[in-house]
């Protein structure tokens, strides 16, 4: 399994009910269509996806709740400007106003924080163009690095989102 993997099923989640094709998420992601493909192969090898691209939701909310901080852990790096994640991210920032955040390094950024990389490097466009891509990857980060409260909001509203769809 790669990062882009996790991304690449969180996409999924986030188009809800619309129909889509490899290349939609290829360019949606900047990803290259054959490494959506392998993406895809691999998430089914592992049960998390289906043959027809039904994302196993349950199993994925399980890998990020007890799997993805083993899986692809992070280590703040140097104060740097991007987009705020984790609990900098606006929906973790209303229940946790933190003084310090975390960011996805980007030039283009307004915030200053602890860099954390994102779990692929296209990764900060993507976010750009998809606020629920973003909200998801920011509550996934939040499990990467977060504290047990931050934590427990983070997987409160991943279920919410992927086990429920609201």
């Amino acid at each position: 399994m790669r990062p882009q993997d996790i991304v690449i099923l969180l996409k999924i989640v986030a188009l809800g009910k619309q129909n889509w094709q490899n290349k939609d998420l290829a360019q949606s992601l900047f990803i290259s269509g054959s490494e959506i493909s392998e993406a895809l192969n691999r998430n089914q090898i592992a049960g998390l996806i289906d043959q027809k691209s039904k994302v196993n939701r349950k199993g994925l909310f399980e890998f990020l709740e007890h799997g993805i901080h083993y899986v692809f852990p992070q280590l703040p790096g140097a104060m740097a400007n991007g987009i705020p994640t984790a609990h900098g991210h606006p929906y973790m920032n209303e229940t946790n106003n933190a003084e310090l955040i975390y960011v996805w390094p980007d030039i283009e950024g307004n915030s200053r924080g602890l860099s954390i990389e994102p779990l692929y490097p296209n990764q900060v466009k993507a976010v750009k163009t998809d606020a629920l891509l973003y909200k998801l990857l920011a509550l996934v980060d939040v499990i990467r690095v977060g504290k047990t409260r931050e934590f427990k909001i983070a997987i409160t509203e991943l279920n919410k989102i992927i086990l429920h769809g609201s």
